[in-house]
């Protein structure tokens, strides 16, 4: 263990030893400071001829390299946002880097160091190249300077920076994101960085101090350099990998543990028997319990357009597995409510499920009762047979003939009563095939875990030493003309290259039809007041501070915002005069987005460069480079992976009319992007497609013995819950109305239209027996055209024979009796045993009272005409919704899929 310390504080100490030599390598000639009394008054009137020299970067010799070494301390990780792709952090950031124009003796002056504003010195242009904001963190205005020309730099960073996130495993997900530190302006000849400490000893220093233990937690920091080709030159960058993980135990407690005890108790109410308890009821409300849940949580999940996050496809999952049981319910219903009318099971269906299923799932098929079968072949052979030849006794015979009438009687009333309540073979099979669907359900439990020249005439600068103070002080005359455009001329038109890269795509607002961009602009023209000769002033190139220059009024016309970019100080100027200005732009853009085919959009937008005051007779723009490589070059570096996808940049130049006949020039790139609508697909549309697959299939329920009406209206409840819950996904604009937005508005108004004929039909059911009969063109149009269009002809029964039965009771069993009495008043002579006389009396009772049973039986099963007709009537309606609900969900369904594709 010791050892290892060792090793790894020499290799410290030899890094540092390293830095500083590198940085001490530069020769140099130093002014040195005179102090006439050993304090810090003294100290500051010495050094105040070198605030002069600010404005050029601290070299005697501009081939000499300005080392800059840094170092950071991460003291918060503040949190991410996934669908702008950010990451939001604060950092102690240090740098430090030679003076070569101050040094002074401690002893003299009375101190080896003093501090003094950072405007007084120049400060080299480092920049955090993911930097997608400007630095809202608390301004240090002062810095260090040492009596051996070392300033040192430190000062707080509030870092919004654009980060590739990777949410797919979230909650569980580990982020990587860089910090690329380099100067925006000078190339790798001018200024170097270097790291002051180890990586490892930032990382440790950046756990001990970090306050923020929320959601993430910091891993390892690490780093590479390397330089990065520009053109013929390079710049030089640092770059540092962040690696964060989120903390995961709120999640797994907030969301995955409350959603498996859902899912649990819908795997349990398989538990349920369908005969007796409404299970559809019961699944549907908890299908809404679980969008509710989701709705609470919502503010839990990210939102992104890159990745579809694991745990959504579990949500998903999770409702597809409820809405798969609750559709399952609705069949099985079907079958032990409505299997009377159903025809006989095939052959192939009753062995693959009853047998071979049956068997699978550990429920054979039962055994037939023939008890029953036997007494009806009994029945059928007396009733075939007819009665027996008289013998004996005429008293015998009546006897017999009444015992005859009464078991017909008996056995019709048997019949009805069989028909009704047990039902036929075929329901028995059908109910029997459905509890066989039950048992496989409960496999569910399984499957939740197993888831850039014109020529002029300029004046030449005359350096009297070829060193940059000398030339910045041949430059002073020309600082002074920074307020007029440089050209010696008013006739001589300035012209400025423009070019740019897009380096990020941070989103859009649809309702204030804003488009949110960062792009690196790169603008070159010619200063007539400036040149010189590089060999007699020391260089070819130097670089000043812009506001020494007079910089062209370049604007992007759709530019709604002031810039929040880190500002850049500095920018380059050449010996033949050229100016080369570069800075990062948050780019706020008004763009007319057309949101009508969302989430499949493709958006073109708009960016405007032109002077916004000057003319074409004094100012026109070009194109640096094509508009091809402005594109690669923004694929190559652009950072965020999130919504939206850059596909494509054209450009055109534009002359348009101004005041008093002049034109003015504009140069127009068009930029298109598309939407990554996968997020949006598997989050608004799938879902949708469930609950209206589910109000669908709904139409199986019976509704002579399911409360349909109830099931609806939850499941209108659970829509619109989903649909609250969704609504931060949906656009927002007053412009047009979204083609998805009109796809879930229809399939809120076909379940409300659904609901609607539900209570119609109940209705009709219910109350039909004291309606009045249906006019004449109602029953054409609907039973003939409308029953023939659905496939339910209208019925044939036999309502006019059970009609004449009810109305007239003597035409059938009345005359029956009535005919025994008459026949007994004709014969009363003949008289036998008191005993036998007895008996044929009581039977002729009991006949006539079975008989008035019958009827009265038969008529309070019996509908009359016109009720039968309304209950037609709704059938047909019922079925007429469910064939447009049917063809309306397929053609969405094909539609979307086509537009997903094409997409």
């Amino acid at each position: 263990m010791f050892n290892v310390m060792a090793s790894q504080r020499l290799i410290l100490i030899s890094m540092s030893t390293l830095v500083w030599f590198l940085m001490q390598a530069a020769p140099c000639s130093a002014f040195t400071v005179n102090c006439s009394e050993p304090n810090q008054p003294a100290l500051l009137e010495a050094l105040t001829p070198l605030f002069n020299l600010s404005s050029i970067r601290p070299v005697m010799n501009t081939s000499t390299c300005t080392n800059v070494s840094i170092f950071f301390i991460m003291y918060g990780i503040l949190g991410v946002d996934e669908k702008s792709q950010l990451l939001m952090t604060y950092l102690w950031l240090n740098y430090r880097w030679m003076n070569e124009f101050v040094s002074w003796d401690p002893t003299q002056c009375g101190s080896d160091r003093i501090a003094l504003p950072r405007n007084k010195f120049w400060v080299p242009d480092i920049v955090i190249n993911e930097f997608m904001d400007e630095n809202t963190a608390p301004e240090v205005p002062y810095v260090y300077l040492h009596s051996d020309g070392l300033v040192r730099d430190a000062l707080p960073a509030k870092v919004v920076s654009s980060c590739n996130l990777d949410i797919y495993t979230f909650p569980f997900d580990v982020q990587n994101c860089t910090f690329t530190f380099n100067s925006y302006l000078h190339y790798a000849s001018d200024i170097k960085i270097f790291l002051h400490r180890t990586v490892q000893s930032i990382t440790e220093r950046s756990k001990n101090v970090m306050t923020t233990m929320g959601e993430w937690e910091l891993l390892d920091i690490t780093f590479h350099d390397y330089m990065d080709k520009h053109g013929a030159e390079y710049i030089d960058e640092l770059a540092f990998h962040i690696r964060v993980r989120r903390r995961a135990t709120l999640y797994v407690v907030n969301l995955l543990i409350p959603s498996c005890f859902l899912i649990t108790v819908d795997l349990f109410s398989f538990l349920l028997p369908p005969q007796s308890v409404d299970r559809s009821s019961f699944k549907m409300t908890l299908i809404l319990g679980y969008t509710v849940f989701l709705l609470i949580m919502n503010d839990l999940l990210p939102i992104t357009g890159n990745t579809i996050p694991l745990i959504n496809v579990f949500f998903s999952l999770c409702l597809a597995l409820m809405v798969a049981s609750l559709l399952e319910t609705i069949l099985i219903t079907n079958l032990l409510c409505g299997s009377v009318k159903v025809s006989p099971v095939p052959h192939w269906i009753q062995v693959l499920v009853l047998q071979i299923l049956g068997f699978l799932v550990f429920l054979p098929r039962k055994a037939k009762h023939s008890d029953m079968e036997q007494s009806v072949a009994v029945i059928k052979l007396d009733t075939v047979e007819g009665p027996p030849q008289e013998k004996g006794p005429v008293v015998e015979n009546r006897v017999v003939q009444e015992l005859r009438s009464l078991a017909t009687d008996l056995r019709a009333l048997r019949l009805q009563v069989e028909q009704r309540l047990d039902g036929s073979q075929s329901s028995e099979d059908w109910i029997q095939c459905c509890l066989l669907k039950v048992k496989p359900s409960k496999l569910l439990f399984i499957f939740i875990f197993l888831l850039m020249h014109a020529g002029s005439s300029s004046s030449m600068l005359n350096c009297s030493e070829p060193n940059t103070p000398s030339l910045l002080e041949a430059l002073k005359p020309a600082f002074k003309l920074n307020s007029i455009r440089p050209v010696m001329n008013l006739s001589t038109v300035t012209n400025v290259s423009i070019s740019f890269t897009l380096f990020a795509i941070l989103g859009v607002d649809e309702k204030a039809q804003i488009f949110k961009t960062f792009i690196w602009q790169s603008l070159r023209w010619r200063n007539e007041f400036v040149s010189w000769d590089p060999e007699q002033c020391g260089t070819f190139r130097i670089s000043v501070p812009r506001k020494l220059l007079w910089v062209p009024d370049v604007v992007i016309n759709e530019f709604m915002e002031k810039n929040q970019a880190p500002f850049v100080p500095y920018n380059y100027v050449y010996s033949d005069g050229f100016v080369f200005d570069a800075q990062p732009v948050k780019v706020i853009s008004s763009c007319r987005l057309d949101i009508y085919m969302f989430p499949f959009d493709l958006q073109n937008c708009t960016f405007s460069f032109n002077s916004y005051i000057y003319r074409k007779s004094d100012f026109q723009v070009y194109l640096a480079t094509s508009a091809e490589e402005i594109f690669q070059n923004s694929k190559k570096w652009m950072v965020t992976k999130g919504e939206w996808e850059l596909t494509g940049i054209t450009v055109k130049k534009h002359e348009f009319p101004a005041t008093e006949g002049e034109t003015y020039e504009e140069l127009r790139f068009h930029v298109s992007v598309r939407r990554q609508s996968t997020m949006y697909v598997v989050n608004l549309l799938i879902p949708s497609f469930f609950l209206t697959t589910v109000d669908l299939l709904s139409f199986l329920l019976p509704p002579q013995s399911v409360d349909r009406s109830l099931f609806k209206m939850t499941l209108i409840l659970g829509y619109t819950v989903f649909l609250l819950i969704m609504n931060d996904l949906l656009p927002i604009t007053g412009d047009t109305i979204p083609l998805i937005n009109v796809f879930l508005s229809l399939c809120l108004g076909l379940m409300v239209a659904s609901l609607l004929e539900t209570i119609l039909i109940v209705n009709l059911l219910r109350g039909s027996a004291h309606y009045f009969r249906a006019p004449h063109w109602i029953r054409v149009f609907v039973l003939r055209i409308l029953g023939q269009l659905v496939w339910l002809p209208p019925t044939s029964s036999d309502l006019h024979d059970n009609t004449d039965i009810i109305q007239n009771p003597a035409a059938h069993g009345g005359m029956k009796v009535s005919y025994c009495v008459e026949e007994d008043s004709e014969d009363p002579e003949q008289k036998g045993p008191l005993n036998k006389d007895t008996v044929l009396k009581e039977l002729r009772n009991l006949g006539s009272e079975l008989q008035s049973l019958r009827l009265q039986t038969e008529q309070a099963l019996a509908v009359n005409q016109s009720s039968e007709e309304w209950i037609q009537m709704g059938f047909i309606i019922d079925r007429l919704l469910f064939g447009l609900y049917l063809l309306f969900i397929s053609v969405s369904f094909l539609t979307i899929i086509i537009l997903w594709v094409w997409s």
